[in-house]
């Protein structure tokens, strides 16, 4: 297979302060790749240095088998990218800023163009001071999708976007992959992941701690439960159930956690009598703090 993206022993320091240390990714064509880590971790730093926006202190970045530095507009022209947070022409309506962007590119589909401006939902009439959050979030993955790069770098796309338009977002992703392109997505949402890669590597503390396809990440995932009871509950029964761990009573709610099928946890509440019953998917920064404990050193600073 065909590497997209690949690092060599890529790290990035800012003095004292922690970067990204010996990354080392190989991202095939074809397929969606999940960069994932809590917030602070290195994800932005790494896709700064593939984008040639700062310059690594040592190792390699290669894109499309060009190394980062040595021909960056070469590596541009045929990608797309969403940065984790932008800025762009407050007086430019999205149309004026979509068609800026396309004709920086030589022209864009304006076919496709309208088609993914009517799939998001994007009044272009607009100028972009007078979006919201969600809408300058689309304005940019517009403007990253128009001209059907080889590449999309996203960086944490779905922020701001409610649910029917990420339903929306992921379809395209599909698409895009079903022309045999390539995405390379940065986020900090491990169901997120789950939904739309392939494989992911997870950084930590600027470090790669984990390579792997997306199903098996299924044992890093868990759930945190909450079960309400007309009486006390029934602690012992649940205490017993394979994968539950942090058993709390407060009054008649009880709290657990539950590693891996949360089914047999559903089973017992509806035979003991539930009356109220709360599951949720903790972030991905949640995850780590489970599986791998709070830092003991001092905290250091990293953009991202």
């Amino acid at each position: 297979m065909t590497s997209v993206i690949r690092t060599e022993k890529l790290t990035k320091s800012y003095g004292s302060h922690r970067g990204i240390v010996d990354v080392d990714l190989d991202v095939q064509k074809g397929e969606v790749f999940g960069f994932l880590g809590p917030n602070g971790a290195g994800k932005t730093t790494t896709i700064r240095v593939l984008l040639d926006l700062i310059r690594p202190s040592s190792g390699k970045a290669y894109v499309f088998d060009i190394e980062s530095s040595a021909d960056p507009a070469a590596i541009h022209r045929r990608l797309g990218y969403l940065p984790g947070e932008f800025t762009l022409y407050d007086r430019l309506t999205g149309r004026q800023t979509l068609e800026y962007f396309g004709n920086l590119r030589g022209g864009v589909d304006p076919v496709y163009q309208a088609s993914l401006i009517e799939r998001f939902d994007l009044d272009p009439s607009r100028r972009f001071r007078e979006y919201s959050k969600g809408n300058k979030q689309k304005v940019g993955l517009v403007a990253a999708l128009q001209h059907r790069p080889e590449l999309l770098i996203l960086d944490e796309p779905t922020a701001g976007l409610d649910p029917l338009v990420q339903q929306t977002f992921f379809a395209i992703l599909r698409e895009a992959v079903a022309e045999e392109r390539t995405v390379f997505l940065s986020s900090h949402i491990l169901s997120e992941a789950e939904r739309s890669c392939d494989r992911v590597a997870i950084i930590r503390e600027g470090r790669i701690v984990r390579v792997d396809r997306v199903d098996a990440l299924r044992d890093l995932a868990h759930h945190q439960v909450e079960l309400r009871f007309a009486g006390d509950p029934p602690t012992a029964e649940f205490a017993t159930i394979a994968g539950v761990s942090d058993v709390q009573v407060e009054d008649h709610l009880l709290r657990l956690r539950v590693l891996g099928a949360i089914t047999p946890v559903v089973q017992a509440a509806a035979r003991l009598g539930v009356t109220d019953f709360l599951s949720r998917e903790p972030s991905l920064e949640e995850t780590f703090l489970a599986q791998y404990g709070r830092e003991a050193d001092a905290p250091t600073a990293e953009v991202k």
